[in-house]
């Protein structure tokens, strides 16, 4: 069973780690500026289109998110706070990307009317869809 608790908190803490305060979360920047020992820096503008998700017109940004969270469970700073061990599979990668996109902390500012999904994709510009699980995610675990 997924440790969804202790993922939100190692999300939380490295969105503390880049210094994010508001939505929407910087997770281009995150990628091409990593804090220092992290991972090595990327270039965006290299990646192709067939990596790219454009169902939604933020699709792109849910993939770098997803990007993002794989360098995250890779890097050193991932591997000490347990992230292989704790991202069993392809749906907790996306579980894992969501809480660094839509952190519990930014979540819990918001009005309860803003906590659905459409409010909640224009806030962290992302798709309804993760929005709408992110949501579901929070309140089951």
């Amino acid at each position: 069973m997924t440790d969804y608790k202790k993922l939100d908190s190692i999300a939380s803490e490295l969105i503390k780690i880049f210094d994010v305060k508001t939505p929407p979360v910087p997770v281009e920047s995150m990628l091409q500026k990593p804090v220092a020992g992290m991972w090595g820096e990327m270039n965006i503008a290299q990646l192709t289109g067939s990596f790219l998700s454009i169902k939604d017109p933020y699709s792109p940004r849910m993939s770098m998110a997803r990007l993002l969270a794989r360098h995250v469970a890779t890097c050193d700073w991932g591997k000490a706070h347990d992230l292989p061990e704790l991202l069993q599979g392809e749906e907790d990668m996306r579980s894992f990307a969501r809480m660094l996109i839509m952190p519990k902390e930014m979540i819990s500012t918001l009005t309860a009317g803003a906590k659905n999904p459409v409010a909640m994709s224009m806030h962290f510009e992302v798709p309804e869809e993760d929005a709408q699980k992110r949501l579901l995610q929070m309140a089951t675990s």
